[in-house]
């Protein structure tokens, strides 16, 4: 693919960092870009990653530059040390780090730093991640400073508190690691507490300094040293086991099971203010669109604008509205004015989302407020609430449910980490988010409103947000937009979310560098975002492939290695269509089982990709290759983030 950059399969214009896999004793571990990550006794995991971060006084992370790497190795042993340093928007903080591990089984990852200006911090310290998958309904033993241990348990559920109990004022922890085995983590220089990070979508319990009851931003003078460490000791002989990886091969099963119904998909109008052109809506209507998502701010004079636009634009699409309105307390005359507008347009609204413009989620004065403007105007279309950002404000600010026809949130996965393996890790926590939600709020229809790359605003904020530099990226853009990752990451996300029960699916936006295709005119940015102009994305053609079975069925494929391949099966009539991608950055050898005797397989990679972006209606009219299968099972090599359908036989 000579004629495309690099960002087009991984979503970066920089040459992924490596991963160095390393053993102490018994674990397993990958040294990846100064972090330690997927820390293992034989296949089960221990710890999901350790790393330090630095978080501005909006939460914002100031990445890291590493310098004077130095890695020694030996079969059971290793010792790392690098110089890390953050600088951006005046905070400059550096520091030391050493990372050892031993034939016993033991890890300390220390630090040493010192800030070199003056500056407004809410963290500077490590962070522990916890997988859910080996951790959650554990019992672990909590040692806080100067008081006796407690039990406790690692939720199941995803819950809103914070610290989650009893994990506060940590200075230790312990569980058991394997039949015989217990983990024990250490922390040194600071108090550490613990939260649920599955309420942003991450998959892992997250136990991280400083105590939240301390009063956060603090401004933290040049010169001031900081100096933190975190242990990890096995108590106990681990049984023999088998090292990570030298499992049975890579498998995607169709299993018997209950297919759920496909969500109803659809986009959220283009923040670039223009109108789609005949192009742009040829190639959308091939999506088969449930509905458009428009915003009004009712205290704003463009929302009338913005509702005949989306008017237009559905109509074009044959697509309802999902109107989200952000209310002011002006509410009542600004209800109003939208009734009356509604009745003189008619849009085909399809949902209402209820939200106002300073709270985090939806209370009863302005549901109950809505509720009775709408219904009188449109009394079939339902009206909904909950929260325009993340899980986290609808679990930990409960709406009124019994005002709301359904409940709604949005979702990113990029609140805390920024790399592709963290990405993909987000995925299988958005199946916790929804089990959560349902039990949390029986009976109530749930929607997710919308999936983006990045947060479209801060909703943690403590201060004004700065503005990118010229010739940047605003904040809420990301290559991904227009990559192979960003497509298999779009794939695992269906998978995950169609077959958690939901009842609507809004995704990205139409078009520009945060929809699913470019516009005609092409990026503002081609120098830091460079896309084809009125080409598709590669996620486009993976809701082209879905969309086809619109009003159809969904069942997600039992992986064997959930964070390397996944997949799901749509049907619809007679017809059944498998779509799998490979989540990571190396060629594959994916097998697929229960299937027939022969398949038609097509291919998203980067050998196929530009064509695939230059004619998207080409492409996705050519039917794939035939291929047989042995005794019902396809082996398929796929290139880094490759996607595919496999269309089955009747």
């Amino acid at each position: 693919m000579p004629s495309l950059p690099p960002q087009f399969v991984s979503g970066s214009a920089t040459p992924l960092p490596p991963r160095l896999t390393l053993r102490a004793g018994p674990l397993s571990l990958v040294y990846e870009a100064g972090d330690l990550r997927y820390v293992r006794l034989g296949e089960r995991e221990v710890l999901r990653r350790v790393y330090a971060a630095v978080r501005d006084r909006n939460w914002g992370t100031v990445p890291a530059q590493l310098a004077e790497e130095s890695v020694e190795t030996g079969e059971n042993r290793f010792r790392i040390s690098y110089l890390a340093t953050h600088r951006q928007d005046g905070i400059d903080f550096r520091w030391r780090a050493t990372i050892t591990g031993d034939e016993q089984g033991r890890l300390r990852f220390s630090m040493e730093g010192q800030a070199h200006s003056t500056f407004w911090r809410n963290r500077i310290g490590f962070c522990v991640l916890l997988p859910i998958q080996e951790c959650a309904g554990q019992p672990c033993l909590a040692r806080r400073a100067d008081s006796p241990p407690r039990q406790g348990t690692l939720p199941l559920e995803v819950v809103p508190a914070q610290p989650v109990e009893p994990f506060a004022e940590l200075t230790e922890m312990e569980w058991e690691a394997g039949p015989g085995v217990r983990a024990c983590l250490r922390f040194q220089g600071e108090l550490f507490e613990m939260e649920d990070q599955r309420n942003w979508t991450d998959a892992s319990y997250k136990v991280f300094c400083t105590p939240l009851r301390l009063p956060f931003p603090v401004q933290i003078s040049a010169g001031t040293p900081v100096s933190q460490a975190v242990e990890l000791e096995l108590e106990g002989r681990p049984a023999s086991a088998p090292h990570a990886g030298q499992g049975p091969p890579l498998t995607l099963s169709l299993e018997e099971g209950p297919f759920q119904p496909l969500p109803a998909l659809g986009l959220g109008m283009a923040s670039h203010g223009q109108p789609l052109g005949d192009g742009e809506l040829e190639l959308l209507r091939r999506l088969h669109l449930s509905h458009l998502r428009v915003d009004l701010r009712l205290d704003r004079q463009d929302w009338e604008t913005a509702l005949r636009r989306a008017h237009t634009e559905a109509l074009a699409l044959g697509a309802g509205l999902e109107v989200a309105l952000h209310l002011s307390d002006q509410a009542e005359e600004e209800l109003r004015a939208l009734v009356a507008l509604c009745a003189h347009l008619q849009p085909r609204v399809s949902a209402w989302l209820v939200f106002h413009r300073s709270e985090k989620s939806t209370t009863r004065p302005w549901a109950a407020l809505a509720r009775q403007a709408l219904k009188a105007w449109a009394p079939a279309v339902p009206v909904g609430g909950g929260t325009d950002a993340d899980f986290y404000q609808l679990n930990q600010f409960r709406p009124p449910a019994e005002l709301l026809d359904f409940l709604s949130f949005g979702l990113t996965p990029q609140a805390h980490a920024f790399d592709n393996p963290s990405l993909v890790e987000t995925l299988e926590a958005q199946a916790y988010v929804l089990d959560s939600a349902r039990r949390y709020f029986p009976d109530k229809p749930l929607a997710i409103s919308p999936v983006v790359f990045k947060y479209r605003f801060n909703p943690v904020a403590t201060g004004p947000q700065p503005e990118p530099p010229p010739g940047q990226l605003p904040p809420q853009v990301d290559l991904r937009q227009l990559s192979l990752f960003g497509a298999a990451w779009t794939l695992g996300s269906l998978r995950y979310l169609g077959a958690g029960g939901l009842d609507r699916l809004t995704w990205y936006e139409t078009s520009g560098w945060r929809g699913v295709i470019e516009r005609p005119g092409g990026s503002p940015l081609p120098g830091q975002f460079p896309s084809i102009p009125g080409a598709a994305f590669p996620l486009y053609h993976v809701l082209a492939w879905a969309g086809e079975f619109a009003g159809g069925q969904l069942l997600p494929l039992g992986s064997t290695e959930p964070l390397a391949a996944v997949g799901l099966a749509l049907r619809r009539g007679r017809r059944t269509r498998l779509l799998l991608a490979n989540l990571q950055s190396e060629v594959q050898e994916v097998q697929v089982s229960g299937l027939g005797n022969a398949a038609r397989v097509r291919l998203l990679d980067q050998d196929n990709l530009e064509a695939a972006l230059l004619d998207p209606a080409g492409y996705q009219a050519r039917a794939g290759a035939m291929q047989e299968t042995r005794a019902g099972t396809l082996s398929l090599p796929l290139l880094p983030y490759a996607c595919t359908a496999v269309d089955l036989d009747p």
